[in-house]
């Protein structure tokens, strides 16, 4: 395969809002390129982008797919990012490979939350941004009115570049502002017309040159003055613009009929940085200390792995970004991570399914390594005489946990199996065994998502699973303080059992078992008193009530009696253990539910609905200001965490998505007297089961 230098690669992040029309942009583009002989389609699951089964089936992306093609002598590597929210990690993964993210929204369309999500993905990552306007020749669209909303929300940053001739409702042609050349699309070709006369245009040329003036002195003296700026001049002004961040240009296409689309393939050879003039990444070396990445062929190696893929004919599918130095066969990979270095796997180009074996992987661009064990996604290949760590991908955090019923008796193992090569596909998706509750329990980004998880076990792994709200783990505890004696005395023939405590129980602050002795007399020999502790120890682990481990409890051992012959450590560990089931009894027993500390982030408008719901669900909310983010306000509350099964699904319907929080434990406290009974409840119909 041909090799390309540096400064002719163009690392590309396909994002936006889901139904924007952001495969279909990836697709015209590969269309245009020459690398498809057709045009695909989501609606007839035939794109190159969109291949897996669950994404034919859904006719929408649930994960980042990546393609090459070269425009202009430049290889062009695009990554299509999912625009659903359960599907954020694909949008973390593509962003983090970029240099350059294209965020697609369609002419007549308001600022929507994908819109929103993706320009702050790629601000965290500091990397330039085009817009492309897509579906500007469907009927009832108004480009005009996008690019209004996009320069509301956005500021005198956004430029128009390709925009639309509208005659009436009908698209008739595409304007180039830079060159000043107006296009036809007659069967996707371009034809070149006469420049129609229209005071959208005008005005839309005027807006270009002014933000194309802002990056330069001499070019802001030049527009004050009135001079046209020259297309040589325009051109410089908007590449040195979009490298700085100072301009984000905007280009109208539509996709479905690849009009215009070829600009905006122009405009990222022309405009957008190539890896080598993209921001600096730095990396931690070997002493944690700061080290910034130039992106240079002879420079030590520094590749993020970003995303993985468990292929069932080729097996494992590491796709990297090399920032600095070069992969070759031959090249070790050592993974500062694990202190380990791997033998490196088979070279591969991708486009979407289909591989194309590579020699290389050279400086800047992006490719796949097979079979490249001990790397996970995130993870740095270096050289272990240069260790460097670079930045992960920013994965967004599990925000819905349920627990995992397993249809089948005995397939236990084979769905944690599964799970776990689902996981190191997606990092989104998080699976363990509680320890308490003795569920298993799938955390992922949303219904959808753990939708998905639950059709490729099936569909994958040939097993079936249900999902179900998890238990909460509760405990349980003592408000009152009283003595009790546990005697145990057993005789069988030969020699017996004798074992007699009194132990005094009361509540404290802590949650250990707090043991003491206070015997005197020898009443109970001393080399008694571990047996006592380890039974009662063994107790608390199940509470009187619903079977909780009880917490806050003091036991102090007082006096007993013993047998010289027939006692020993058993029989006094028996025998703390009925000293422990009289006592609960009568210390006024109480269940105990857990407490989160809720912080959540919500558009302002939405403050009052999310205070209201939080109410509803026993919270208490302890405080509320405005975020860091505009228009965004935050908001603290303490609230039962039996209660948090569905928040994220109502906080994402609220806010339209735009909502996040986190949760974490605080404490436990007395729950209320309808709560513990229906606790106490569940777990007798859960023992009867």
């Amino acid at each position: 395969m041909k090799s390309y230098s540096v400064s002719n690669i163009r690392n590309i992040a396909i994002a936006g809002h889901t139904g924007k029309g952001k495969t279909a942009l990836s697709e015209a583009m590969l269309y245009i390129a020459g690398v498809t002989d057709r045009l695909g389609k989501v609606s007839d699951g035939n794109t190159v982008m969109d291949y897996d089964a669950e994404e034919k089936k859904r006719q929408c992306s649930i994960s980042s797919a990546a393609a090459s093609f070269e425009w202009r002598d430049t290889k062009i590597n695009i990554l299509d990012a999912p625009g659903k929210f359960d599907f954020a990690g694909g949008m973390a993964e593509a962003m983090r490979a970029a240099d350059c993210a294209v965020i697609v929204t369609s002419a007549g369309s308001d600022i929507d939350v994908g819109l929103e999500k993706a320009i702050k993905a790629a601000d965290a990552r500091n990397i330039a941004k085009f817009f492309a306007v897509t579906k500007v020749d469907s009927d009832h669209r108004d480009f005009y009115k996008t690019f209004d909303k996009l320069k509301e929300y956005i500021g005198t940053k956004l430029c128009p570049v390709v925009v639309p001739y509208m005659n009436g409702p009908i698209c008739e042609a595409y304007v180039n502002l830079c060159s000043n050349k107006a296009f036809k699309y007659p069967n996707g070709r371009p034809v070149e017309i006469d420049i129609p006369s229209d005071d959208n245009i005008l005005a839309m040329r005027a807006a270009l040159e002014e933000a194309v003036a802002t990056v330069d002195e001499e070019l802001m003296e030049k527009f004050f003055e009135g001079e046209p700026l020259t297309k040589e001049e325009i051109i410089a002004g908007l590449t040195k613009g979009v490298e700085t961040g100072e301009i984000f240009p905007v280009y109208a296409c539509s996709a479905a009929k690849v009009d215009g689309c070829d600009m905006l393939m122009d405009a990222i050879v022309y405009s957008a940085p190539s890896p080598d003039k993209a921001k600096p990444e730095t990396a931690k070396n070997d002493k944690d200390e700061n080290v910034e990445i130039a992106c240079k062929a002879d420079g030590p190696l520094a590749a993020i792995c970003f995303k993985t893929i468990a292929d069932p004919f080729v097996g494992k599918m590491s796709f990297v970004k090399v920032l600095s130095g070069k992969i070759t066969p031959d090249t070790a990979a050592y993974n500062p991570r694990t202190g380990e270095t791997q033998r490196m796997g088979k070279l591969v180009t991708v486009r979407g399914i289909k591989q194309e074996d590579a020699s290389a992987i050279e400086t800047g661009d992006i490719g796949v390594i097979t079979k490249l064990s001990g790397f996970e996604t995130g993870d740095t290949i270096c050289s272990a005489k240069a260790p460097l760590t670079l930045k992960s991908v920013d994965f967004p955090a599990a925000s819905l946990s349920m627990a995992v019923i397993v249809k089948k008796k005995g397939e236990e193992d084979k769905v944690a199996s599964g799970l776990r090569k689902i996981m190191a596909e997606d990092p989104t998706v998080k699976f363990y065994t509680n320890e308490e509750t003795k569920e298993m329990v799938l955390s992922g980004l949303g219904e959808q998502h753990l939708d998905i998880v639950v059709a490729k076990l099936k569909s994958k792994y040939g097993v079936d699973i249900d999902l179900k709200i998890p238990k909460v783990a509760y405990r349980e505890t003592i408000r009152k303080k009283c003595q009790v004696q546990g005697r145990h005395k057993k005789q069988s023939g030969g020699s017996g059992q004798f074992g007699d405590v009194w132990v005094r129980f009361e509540p404290h602050d802590g949650d250990e078992l707090i043991f003491e002795t206070e015997v005197v007399g020898g009443s109970v020999p001393k080399n008694f008193f571990p047996a006592v502790e380890k039974g009662l120890q063994e107790a608390i682990l199940k509470g009187p009530l619903a079977g909780y481990p009880v917490v806050g409890l003091k036991a102090v051992l007082y006096d007993g009696s013993y047998h010289p012959v027939d006692s020993n450590e058993m029989a006094f560990k028996t025998a703390a253990k009925i000293a422990y089931k009289n006592g609960m009894a009568q210390a006024n027993p109480v269940i105990l539910e857990p407490i989160g500390e809720l912080k959540v982030y919500m558009p302002d408008a939405n403050l009052g609905d999310i205070m209201g719901d939080i109410t509803k669900r026993r919270g208490r909310v302890l405080g509320m200001g405005a975020a860091d983010e505009p228009n965004m306000q935050e908001l603290v509350a303490e609230v039962p965490m039996a209660e948090m099964g569905d928040f994220s699904t109502t906080l994402r319907s609220v806010t339209a998505g735009r909502g996040y929080f986190t949760l974490e434990f605080a404490r436990y406290e007395d729950a209320p007297m309808n709560v513990a009974q229906k606790v106490i409840e569940e777990a007798k119909k859960d023992a009867e089961e």
